[in-house]
């Protein structure tokens, strides 16, 4: 568990910032501090020089308010986090902004609001203001971290070298930060952070991980031209019908090339998808056939239209597809859209629309991300972000009532912390083999071995366990039990009550 703790200069004095209760790593990080001669930093000088001016103020009825200003702007430490958006998908963006927001609250710096990835592989010019709430977002976090929209010109002018770069290493600790980054930041006021992807370790202290939270599923909002879209979207669905089944389908060609996997396609789709390969140097050679064996390879739409109606929904079921290009087109959807013609998108559902939103795949996703957080059941075709951050926002009550309750990953962690809803992930792994081999054997037999195969990816709340994976995946910190009654246990003279727990799904309620 991580502690966090940083240097704190508030009217001229230092002191210490301690968020978290480690109070068995504070010994050890005071000893260390205290066995270490600093020099005396550029901060230390600003808030005596504030100190004196104070008193010289007050003395002298004089006050030096221009000269003040610009040493308080002078002396504020910045942290310009830079977002390289790998992905480029909405919940990959949802996660790392988190991250950057506990990081300044860790140093105790001023956060610049994020910027994103113009020169990725997705090449969309969208900045932070065209797809959150950027105000709302400043607002919502006050209390917890000062965020402004950019450097300020000051602070610019009074720099004598450029922003100081840094890229730090994947699921660092806070230490990391307060060895390594504090320094540096206190040294030259201005810090960047690039290719910040997952930097920050899963496990923090509970309050860190509280403030995930409000930064995740509270200050993170979209803009309202997008949310607008996506209500439209949501109320068209309902308007057919009262439930349906939002499926993530990743099976562009850029995501098919990326997994180095094969679908039948012979030397075109070798050529075509190799060609885009290319593009990312440091792929390492990949054998198609194991990375299929390993669950690795998304499922093809065709597969999971056969996964669905193999766990049990009908042909009647109406579908929403969040998806970008489908490598193959309309002839790699047909055999999903035949086995469930109720068979939706956003291109179909508000084409005009849609059109002001067309040369940016970032909005398009947030669209996407809006009608899927929305949707009664979620499913995806494979195991990436989109899962993850969704199913933990939302667990709700049961409207399949043919299948058990389900949750996926930062969409499964998504639907856990709004309220249960179901989220389904594909095992990959014997779903695979499965498929390989279902013409040799009849459909009550594979949809029986379907069943099988979906043990444990259904979603269930006792799936998913506190320190399992990934915190955006569970937010257990976030999540409040219900009260354990002994009257619910039945009375067991040779049990011992004192060492039963409440289970997972007495998970009920949400901590503020």
């Amino acid at each position: 568990m991580g502690v966090a703790k940083a240097w704190r200069f508030g009217n001229g004095v230092l002191s210490n910032l301690s968020l978290g209760h480690l109070h068995n790593k504070k010994q050890h990080f005071w000893s260390r501090l205290s066995s270490q001669r600093r020099p005396v930093s550029r901060s230390v000088v600003c808030g005596l020089m504030l100190f004196a001016l104070g008193l010289i103020s007050l003395f002298t009825g004089h006050v030096a308010s221009d000269l003040e200003c610009i040493m308080i702007v002078g002396c504020t430490s910045l942290l310009n986090i830079y977002v390289s958006a790998i992905d480029w998908n909405v919940p990959f963006m949802f996660a790392t902004i988190t991250d950057a927001v506990v990081v300044a609250r860790i140093l105790n710096a001023t956060l610049v609001v994020p910027e994103l990835d113009h020169h990725s592989f997705w090449k969309d010019d969208s900045d932070f203001l065209n797809i959150f709430d950027v105000d709302w977002f400043i607002a919502s976090l006050e209390k917890d971290v000062t965020i402004v929209k950019r450097v300020p010109d000051k602070v610019m002018r009074s720099m004598e070298k450029p922003p100081y770069t840094m890229r730090i290493p994947r699921k660092s600790e806070p230490e990391y930060y307060l060895d390594f980054v504090l320094p540096i930041l206190l040294r030259r006021t201005v810090v960047q952070l690039t290719k910040f992807d997952y930097r920050l370790t899963n496990d923090l202290d509970d309050e860190l991980q509280k403030l995930r939270c409000r930064v995740n599923y509270h200050a993170l909002r979209f803009t309202k031209s997008i949310r607008l879209l996506g209500q439209k979207l949501v109320s068209s669905m309902r308007k057919m019908t009262n439930r349906f089944i939002a499926i993530h389908l990743r099976f562009e060609p850029d995501m098919l090339a990326f997994s180095g996997c094969y679908y039948g396609g012979g030397d075109k789709e070798r050529n075509e998808l190799g060609e885009i390969r290319k593009r990312w140097t440091t792929l390492p050679d990949l054998s198609a056939e194991e990375e299929r064996k390993r669950g690795k390879c998304p499922l093809t739409p065709h597969e999971v239209g056969l996964m669905l109606r193999a766990l049990g929904f009908r042909n009647d079921t109406y579908l929403y597809v969040a998806s970008g290009e489908i490598y193959g087109g309309e002839e790699t959807l047909q055999p999903l859209r035949e086995l469930f013609p109720n068979f939706y998108t956003k291109d179909m559902l508000a084409s005009e629309e849609l059109k002001p939103f067309l040369p940016f795949s970032s909005r398009l996703a947030a669209v996407d991300y809006i009608v899927c957080e929305e949707s009664d059941v979620f499913i995806t075709n494979n195991k990436g972000n989109m899962a993850k951050i969704l199913a933990g926002r939302s667990c709700r009550s049961q409207l399949f009532p043919y299948l058990p309750r389900t949750l996926i990953s930062l969409f499964m962690v998504q639907r856990r912390y709004m309220g249960h809803k179901r989220t389904i992930r594909p095992n990959a792994k014997k779903l695979s083999a499965l498929f390989m081999a279902r013409d040799h054997m009849d459909w009550d037999t594979f949809a029986t071995k379907v069943k099988s195969c979906q043990r444990g990816f259904m979603g269930e709340p006792e799936e998913m366990r506190p320190g399992h994976d990934e915190f955006h995946e569970y937010p257990s910190a976030c999540i409040c039990k219900k009260p354990f009654n002994y009257s619910d246990v039945e009375n067991d003279d040779e049990g011992d009550l004192t060492s039963k727990e409440p289970s997972q799904n007495q998970l009920l309620h949400i901590r503020g």
